[in-house]
């Protein structure tokens, strides 16, 4: 697994969403399993559940930051799940989602390249 991050811009700053061993951990403690929330994100009939979405999103934008802060010596701290919440409204809750889903998939592609 090697995370791939994607991005997203909101009022001049850019947001890295990252899918890593971090983020699937706080996923399965929260939701009991990666798939039970994808279901809850992505189900087969009817809207998301929000509550999960942003969760997901909150994860992976707050671990993009702690990966930046260790990168670059940075001190920024976490977005609250209600901060998270607005950003997602002003950019636009599918745009997001696509991003978030191909953050999942290109992170976890390799994977299955390396069985």
């Amino acid at each position: 697994m090697k995370s791939k991050l994607q991005e997203i811009e909101y009022k001049d700053k850019t947001y890295k969403l990252a899918f890593d061993l971090n983020v699937m951990e706080a996923i399965q403690d929260e939701y009991g399993s990666i798939e039970a929330w994808g279901k809850l994100v992505e189900p087969e009939e009817g809207e998301p559940n929000i509550k999960a979405l942003v969760f997901g999103a909150t994860q992976m934008i707050n671990e993009g930051i702690e990966i930046s802060n260790d990168e670059d010596g940075t001190d920024e701290k976490p977005l609250s799940h209600r901060k998270v919440a607005r950003i997602l409204t002003e950019v636009g809750l599918e745009s997001v989602a696509d991003k978030m889903q191909k953050s999942v998939i290109d992170s976890t592609a390799d994977d299955s390249k390396n069985a």
